[in-house]
């Protein structure tokens, strides 16, 4: 009956709850699992507490508690006229990372290879949880990004195959941590697709993505880490080779100095 605590038969049997346990810590439990999967992402809404409820056949009393439960821990937040989002740790962090990437070589430097650290245990860890629909949808981004005639949005293809990779992880605190620096994530790839960062390695940079694509596709964790790895070593390496590029031109010609 609607409006009692009571759990349909039909929604998620094997998850029914024990006596013990109150139907608000089991319906907090679906919404957390939904997070972990990445069907919910940092900064989304959350559907409203008729629909949850009608989802999970249970009381709007129900939900309203697992919802404030959820704000308690930290995990959502109300939004101004209405509704509730999932917690972004964004916002100041991410302008005075920025600024940091911005005015030093070596803090990009660092993003990058602590990236390298991340990208390749979401890889290795995507082989071991992703769903064939994740791995599907890895590999309808791939394509789109290998597409012709879409100059100007490879970057967000780019993008996009990162954040599928991270949501196959199935790791809430991972989706946490991209949504942090997500910014600034953007506004590397936007350079990495641009000259002087391309200049004729767009296809290269594809292969690199098919490679973490095909090792998720194979569950070979081994190779998923070694591409992730590979790929942003060969990122970091161009960040070094344009670095230093630059302060060459930067030097006064001593020789005509002379």
């Amino acid at each position: 009956m609607k409006g009692h605590d009571t759990v349909s038969d039909t929604e998620e049997p094997h998850h029914v709850p024990a006596s013990s346990q109150r139907i608000s810590e089991w319906v907090a439990e679906r919404i957390l699992e939904r997070i972990a999967r990445g069907e919910l992402v940092p900064g989304e809404r959350l559907p409203g507490e008729r629909q949850l409820a009608e989802q999970l056949h249970v009381s709007r009393v129900s939900v309203r508690a697992a919802l404030q439960k959820l704000k308690t821990q930290g995990f959502l937040t109300a939004v101004q006229g209405g509704g509730t989002r999932v917690v972004s740790s964004a916002g100041a962090m991410d302008g005075a990372l920025t600024e940091m990437v911005r005015v030093k070589h070596a803090n990009l430097c660092d993003l990058v290879e602590i990236r390298q650290a991340l990208e390749s245990w979401a890889a290795r860890r995507a082989t071991e949880r992703a769903t064939q629909e994740q791995i599907d949808h890895i590999g309808r981004v791939l394509a789109a990004m290998g597409e012709t005639g879409r100059d100007g949005k490879q970057a967000a293809d780019d993008m996009d195959f990162h954040l599928a990779v991270a949501q196959a992880a199935g790791s809430p605190v991972y989706l946490h941590l991209l949504a942090t620096i997500r910014d600034i994530l953007g506004q590397m790839m936007e350079y990495h697709h641009t000259e002087p960062f391309a200049l004729g390695r767009e296809a290269l940079m594809i292969d690199h993505h098919r490679a973490i694509y095909d090792a998720i596709r194979r569950r070979d964790a081994d190779a998923a880490a070694v591409a992730a790895t590979d790929h942003l070593g060969w990122v970091l390496d161009r960040y070094n080779d344009l670095s230093r590029k630059a302060e060459d031109l930067s030097r006064p010609d001593t020789d005509a100095a002379s």
